[in-house]
């Protein structure tokens, strides 16, 4: 979880809890004052007023137009009398007067509309006009009983979610650099010296990234000082050792040609050939060991292409046995087995190097077994001798640059393998042999990886 992340969610927890009691405390005193107001007596008092005004209303138009038909009121005259009844009614009421304080009943007849009157106790249009205020008043309070809790969720959730914003853009600002710094770290761990953050800040988190800015570039130095003093010494015990071999093989060229000079008077033939021959085995001996740091020192251009592994191994075995008859060799390949991708010549000479080592190690009447096979996402071809194995010293620098003139030793023919099988996109590694023997494995890329 990021740091942002949790800076959110520390917002959320330490606001929602008294942002959810503030809600509550207001809406329950909100409702609480709503309540003590006299919204509700007011609400019961306008609807019997409307009660009573109807039944008051009632009764008196019944009284008045029992009078008027019994004779006991005698009607009167009413101004425009015919506009206050409808055409459509033979008799109705109406309402006249200050305030609606006179009750007029309507008769038609043929000479006109005959009206009789009857002053009333309560004025029944501002009765009427004093119920809508009341009512409207207590609509007004209703909805803004209703309404209070919405409105006060919508405004405290809008603050809210504007502050949640605001801690979010903050702690962006703030992880954002602690999080490059973190990725440059692992970068850094890695191996990866060069990894530089972009500083513009001048707090704390200024401070660390440029802390860690100048680490890094002093690691880089260091990491590149180290590397040169490494190489330089080991060249330097590379050429402690090329220069003893060279001694030890110019010593008895040496030897051979004082010895020669000293006979010069007296030629003996048979000595002479055995001088010469020493002579010819020494410098053989140099060009071999020159020719090999030629080839370690090279750098081939790297062809890959799909490979028979299977064909190879088997094709290389035969070139072999003709240089090593007493040896008897065997190939094992599992079926399916893919094409790998790699250089052809490079995986030639790896072989070359691996069986060369296995029979020189095997000798008279050993065994060398080659297996081909496919190992997750690689190809490997393992080659195992039934020869003596090899020491714990020699496992210990195997794949080192090493000089040796000797006419079996390795040298740096596995040194050269195992750079080729690099450049190649696999590797070699050193297993434990089924024969008695050393046992080595080449990995190379199976056909459709990138090398």
């Amino acid at each position: 979880m990021s740091l942002r992340t949790r800076l959110a969610l520390v917002f959320i927890a330490a606001t929602l809890i008294p942002l959810g009691a503030t809600v509550w405390l207001t809406t329950l005193l909100l409702n609480q004052s709503l309540r003590l107001s006299p919204v509700n007596q007011l609400s019961d008092l306008s609807r019997s007023l409307e009660k009573a005004g109807k039944e008051y209303y009632q009764q008196a138009r019944e009284q008045l137009k029992a009078d008027a038909v019994a004779g006991r009121l005698a009607p009167v005259s009413v101004p425009n009398a015919a506009d206050l009844l409808s055409s459509e009614d033979s008799e109705g009421f109406a309402l006249a007067g200050e305030g609606g304080n006179q009750l007029l009943y309507l008769v038609r007849t043929a000479d006109g509309v005959t009206v009789w009157e009857r002053p009333l106790d309560i004025r029944m249009q501002d009765l009427q006009r004093q119920y809508r205020e009341a009512r409207q008043t207590v609509n007004s309070l209703g909805i803004l009983q209703r309404g209070s809790f919405p409105a006060w969720a919508l405004l405290g959730a809008s603050i809210w979610l504007v502050a949640l914003a605001l801690v979010w853009l903050v702690a962006t600002r703030f992880s954002r650099p602690i999080v490059n710094l973190t990725e440059a770290l692992k970068s850094l761990a890695d191996g990866d010296f060069r990894i530089r953050v972009p500083n513009e800040r001048t707090d704390e988190i200024g401070l660390a990234t440029e802390a860690f800015n100048r680490t890094a570039a002093q690691l880089e130095h260091s990491r590149d000082r180290l590397v040169s003093l490494t190489q330089l010494a080991s060249w330097q015990v590379l050429a402690r050792k090329t220069a003893h071999e060279v001694k030890n093989s110019l010593t008895p060229i040496r030897l051979t040609v004082e010895e020669m000079v000293a006979r010069a008077h007296n030629p003996d033939r048979a000595f002479l050939e055995q001088a010469a021959g020493i002579v010819v085995d020494e410098i053989e001996s140099l060009e071999r060991r020159i020719r090999a740091f030629s080839e370690f020192s090279s750098e081939p251009p790297i062809c890959p292409e799909q490979l028979d592994v299977h064909a190879i191994v088997e094709e290389r075995i035969a070139f072999l046995k003709s240089a090593h008859p007493e040896v008897r060799y065997a190939v094992e390949a599992a079926a399916n087995t893919p094409s790998a991708l790699a250089d052809q010549d490079l995986v030639k000479g790896i072989l070359v190097n691996l069986l060369e080592n296995a029979a020189e190690a095997a000798g008279d009447g050993g065994r060398i077994l080659a297996r081909v096979c496919p190992l997750e996402d690689r190809i490997a071809i393992e080659v195992h001798d039934s020869g003596p194995g090899l020491s714990d010293l020699a496992r210990k620098s195997l794949f080192q640059p090493t000089i040796s003139f000797k006419k079996r030793g390795m040298g740096l023919g596995l040194s050269i393998a195992r750079k080729s099988a690099l450049l190649t996109g696999g590797d070699i590694l050193l297993i434990a042999g089924e024969l008695g023997g050393a046992g080595f494995r080449v990995l190379l890329p199976k056909s459709g990886t990138q090398i």
